[in-house]
């Protein structure tokens, strides 16, 4: 690549919908235009974790992150070449994690929650996109994923909701949303509205951003 990538940053608070506003907004381009890289990926190991004052691990605070592996890795893709991790899962161990391969391209995305809290990461961002939601939504489809998919039951997640979820949520995210330039409020349940806001947002992107590619 001859240019410097573009790169985005998504950031949002736990059911916010980043998951579902990427598989939409992915879904515009091929492999070749557009990379994601996943915060989630760069979690430190469970005994670096830190506990809260019961026991608790809390996974809801920036230095859960190996920030400096996330930017050390960011740099190489801006450099146009190819980042070999593993990948992050809560319920596999590092031994069984599968090998990801995460090739530069112009357009890179970068989403999770503290990245606009890392200012060095911060920096490289072209593009600051926060999604926004309701409490009460958010809570919501928290309670069904980590229910489904985390095999959590209800007190236990109502418990990380209200000593961890939401007090990093007004530490490390909220002070950043008025600074970024989209602020995207997905309290609907159509999938349509999302749809469309990544149509055009891609649209744009190929407009002002591959042509120069």
């Amino acid at each position: 690549m001859n240019n410097k990538p573009f790169v985005i940053g998504i950031a949002g608070g736990s059911g916010s919908g980043k998951t579902f506003f990427l598989n939409c907004f992915l879904h515009h381009f091929t492999p070749d235009q557009i990379s994601l890289v996943s915060q989630d990926d760069y979690y430190k190991p469970m005994s670096e974790q830190p506990k809260d004052a019961n026991g608790w691990i809390n996974f809801d605070l920036p230095e859960c992150i190996d920030d400096q592996r996330l930017l050390t890795d960011l740099s190489v893709l801006l450099s146009g070449e190819t980042v070999f991790k593993k990948e992050y899962t809560f319920n596999t161990a590092e031994e069984s994690a599968k090998m990801l391969t995460i090739n530069s391209a112009p357009i890179i995305i970068v989403e999770g929650l503290f990245i606009f809290h890392f200012q060095e990461i911060s920096s490289l961002f072209d593009m600051k996109i926060f999604m926004d939601a309701n409490e009460e939504i958010t809570l919501n489809r928290r309670l069904k994923r980590d229910i489904a998919e985390r095999g959590y039951d209800h007190s236990m997640i109502m418990y990380q909701w209200v000593n961890h979820v939401l007090p990093a949520y007004n530490a490390y995210l909220l002070p950043y949303k008025n600074s970024a330039d989209k602020i995207i409020l997905n309290n609907t349940h159509v999938a349509d509205d999302i749809i469309e806001v990544t149509k055009c947002l891609a649209e744009e992107l190929k407009a002002n951003v591959l042509l120069d590619y």
